[in-house]
């Protein structure tokens, strides 16, 4: 296994997704809406993945709610987080249980598909002007972030699924999307304390995963946070005490474009502390990676990453009627308050 993560071009494997995935260089699979058809097909792609190497690929997806769900026919429909924090402001603890409740389901239905890992909870504070983040974000309040987290953390753990805080230290200030532009927040560290409240809340419960913004924080360091060591190493690691895996964003995004290259954006990401390297959308440039890299694996990196592996599929998506507590999580949302502006039709049927 090697530091990188990649994508795949449609929901079947062509040979030249194979061979990639087969470079040992490479650990994992994120998959998207367009790797989608329905859950026949999600869970057959899977398990063709889990087969094709030993150790098996970790297999990951963007499936948060709202805008950024990839996995929609046959899923439950899941609120933007944004939603869950409107329901945090009329009672808490309804907020706190939808909020576990999107976990259940999160875990549930993707482990029933064969998914290892969704990069999720979104943990930026909703300042308001943010093109990248908007409702993905839960609140503006930190500690409503970190309560609405933490539950939903514990939903997943529940089915065995490990949770991904993002976007380290925080994407939500800057109103620059990093896919599309190079985003600079400029405030004070003192001023940023507030965006690290979830992390400082989540880490110590056992958050298993970080994700850093593509944001330049000049008054902080040079480097976007994913590239730089100050962020990752001197104060998410020996500040804030994160022991687990540091992906990187997508380098094939505009705000990563500052390192140079691919291949000198996965060193430099790499360099900085980061365990995964994440490439998408460009299959050249992912040939150019392979192609390009060396690297040696780090001290204790193995038994961090082996951490992210999921239970796997015990049992298809169909027979999640028979599973109680999933029963319960689509109850629960489906009795939230119209006010939380859920998805048409509420929740979904699996």
């Amino acid at each position: 296994m090697g530091p990188v993560m990649l994508d795949i071009a449609g929901t079947t494997l062509t040979d030249e997704d194979r061979a990639r995935l087969l470079h040992p260089l490479v650990f994992g699979v994120i998959l998207f809406a367009r790797n989608f058809s329905d859950p026949e097909q999600i869970a057959n792609l899977c398990a063709e993945l889990r087969g094709l190497r030993d150790p098996r690929l970790l297999i990951a997806v963007d499936h948060e709610g709202g805008r950024v769900q990839r996995f929609r026919s046959g899923f439950t429909a899941l609120p933007p987080m944004a939603a869950l924090g409107r329901i945090w402001d009329q009672d808490p603890q309804q907020g706190v249980a939808a909020a576990r409740a999107v976990g259940v389901l999160i875990g549930a239905e993707l482990a029933a598909s064969g998914v290892d890992l969704s990069f999720t909870p979104v943990l930026d504070l909703d300042y308001g002007p943010s093109r990248a983040i908007g409702d993905r974000a839960f609140h503006r309040d930190p500690g409503a972030v970190a309560n609405l987290a933490e539950a939903l953390m514990a939903g997943l753990s529940e089915r065995g699924m490990q949770a991904v805080g993002k976007h380290f230290p925080g994407h939500g200030f800057v109103a620059a999307d990093s896919h599309l532009e190079i985003p600079v927040d400029n405030r004070l560290f003192g001023e940023i304390a507030a965006d690290l409240i979830p992390y400082r809340r989540l880490i110590p419960l056992g958050l298993a995963a970080v994700m850093p913004a593509h944001v330049i924080y000049p008054e902080v360091d040079a480097a976007p946070a994913g590239f730089s060591s100050v962020w990752l190493q001197r104060i998410l690691r020996k500040e804030l005490g994160f022991q687990g895996v540091i992906f990187s964003d997508d380098l094939s995004m505009e705000g990563a474009s500052v390192a140079g290259g691919i291949v000198q954006r996965a060193e430099a990401a790499l360099g900085a502390g980061c365990d995964i390297v994440l490439v998408c959308n460009r299959p050249a440039a992912a040939d150019e990676l392979l192609a390009g890299l060396s690297w040696n694996a780090p001290h204790g990196w193995i038994e961090r990453v082996g951490g992210l592996y999921g239970r796997g599929a015990q049992s298809p998506l169909t027979a999640l009627g028979a599973d109680a507590g999933w029963r319960d999580a689509q109850a629960c949302l489906a009795g939230l308050s119209p006010t939380a502006n859920l998805p048409k039709g509420g929740a979904a049927r699996a």
